[in-house]
């Protein structure tokens, strides 16, 4: 409160000052936009304990997330598609067994990223794999709440899933990452017909193809506990073919001629 009311005694005496010269001096002008700031910045709306928790979770799911891929030790090829499309796995020994598709989209790299970030609550409109996806909650400019619900696989065998998750986009450079783990978020308790798994850490990374801006090299790290009774090899396979899928659905979905 004390800086609040230095703020605004600043400012008023500078308008007193500049009222009393012949023209208000450069240094004036330069304080005053500095004073303004600072009352800006007084007023905005400081994060909750529990904001403050989600930002973290994401933070620390990005960190974890990059730590995984950069190891480039022991990583086995599941699936090699005719495309060049690549799915490695690994087993790491607190997290599990992870994925890891490789591939390259043909579109600049802010079309796709907006597409998976911007556009998010509409993959379900393109990737038959997913059912919804919906933003419970955004946080500060970096962080959201999402919930999840994917569709059953063909024949049942892995029945509908549904996922909280809090998800961190951070942009460095050239490169994005878009990193996500399972949270808890009391307005979302488990819902009816749909077993509650977990994910994470989990991330895509986009960059722009070196020597060719116009292409996206993606590279999607999954990390995903569907709970429930379900052999390991079912769970590799359905796991392994979703990533495969996953890029195929999202070139139809950025090769559709955007609406005027």
């Amino acid at each position: 409160g004390l800086r609040r009311q230095a703020a605004v005694a600043i400012s008023q005496e500078l308008s007193r000052l500049a009222s009393h010269s012949p023209g208000p001096s450069t240094w004036i002008h330069q304080v005053r936009r500095r004073s303004s700031l600072l009352s800006s910045r007084l007023e905005e709306k400081p994060f909750s304990e529990m904001e403050m928790s989600y930002i973290k979770q994401g933070e620390e799911a990005l960190q974890k997330s990059l730590r995984i891929l950069e190891d480039q030790d022991d990583w086995k090829t599941e699936t090699v598609a005719g495309n060049g499309d690549k799915v490695l796995s690994k087993v790491l020994p607190d997290v599990g067994k992870v994925f890891r598709l490789e591939v390259v989209v043909d579109q600049p790299l802010d079309t796709v990223y907006g597409e998976l970030v911007d556009n998010m609550e509409q993959m379900g409109d393109w990737n038959p794999n997913v059912k919804e996806v919906r933003i419970l909650e955004k946080i500060g400019k970096d962080t959201v709440i999402t919930h999840e619900k994917a569709t059953a696989t063909p024949g049942n065998i892995v029945g509908p899933r549904d996922f909280v998750s809090v998800r961190c986009a951070k942009r460095r450079g050239s490169t994005c990452v878009l990193a996500g783990m399972s949270t808890t978020y009391g307005a979302m308790p488990e819902q009816e017909g749909f077993i509650r798994a977990e994910n994470g850490p989990t991330c895509m990374v986009l960059r722009p193809l070196p020597g060719s801006p116009s292409q996206t090299r993606l590279t999607w790290l999954l990390s995903i506990d569907l709970k429930g009774w379900l052999p390991k090899s079912i769970i590799n396979q359905v796991l392994s073919q979703t990533q495969v899928d996953f890029a195929k659905h999202l070139r139809q979905r950025l090769a559709r001629p955007v609406p005027v």
